[in-house]
């Protein structure tokens, strides 16, 4: 069996069970509890138990603690998936939604997603998927909004024309509210 990891000692287990008195994170506070009994002399084994975790995150904790101290044990925030996208490729396609296709070069009349997707294959050879593209796009400040379709030769004064208007008053029906005698 190997020898366990060697723990810091500029901390006693009196200090560090004052940090976890101390602390607001219960996740964080489990940790240290498990590293002052490490410190107080107790097992790995136990230690795992007073954190209700395994030996190898008992290792791992340790590894944390050794790195940065108490702070070492806080709960982290998940970083995320890493962008595909680039700075520069970014602020070519916002440039290309901005501007809006050319029909006869991109072959589009309004940008979709997947025709995005196509653009950044062919301009960056960047194979992206449309939901991921999706997300770096909300990210970017655009929205997915679709204006209704006019076409070119419209006029008008023909859409006031047949455009449809309500009454300005509502009138009652020629029938009269009849009521049954009770």
């Amino acid at each position: 069996m190997a020898a366990p990891i060697r723990i810091r000692d500029d901390f006693t287990a009196a200090q560090v069970r004052a940090c976890a008195r101390a602390g607001k994170d219960p996740a964080q506070v489990r940790r240290l509890l498990a590293i002052s009994a490490i410190l107080e002399g107790a097992s790995r084994s136990d230690a795992a138990s007073v954190g209700g975790v395994t030996l190898q995150i008992v290792r791992d904790w340790v590894l944390r603690f050794n790195a940065a101290g108490p702070d070492g044990l806080a709960t982290r925030k998940s970083p995320g998936p890493h962008t595909i996208l680039n700075d520069n490729q970014r602020r070519s396609l916002a440039e290309i939604i901005e501007a809006g296709p050319i029909p006869s070069v991109h072959g589009v009349v309004r940008w979709r997603i997947i025709d995005l997707v196509q653009w950044l294959s062919d301009e960056f050879g960047v194979s992206i998927s449309k939901q991921a593209l999706g997300r770096e796009l909300r990210a970017m400040g655009f929205r997915k909004l679709s204006a209704r379709p006019r076409h070119q030769g419209q006029r008008l004064q023909d859409i006031a024309d047949f455009k449809k208007t309500s009454p300005s008053v509502w009138r009652k029906s020629g029938r009269a509210c009849q009521t049954t005698p009770q």
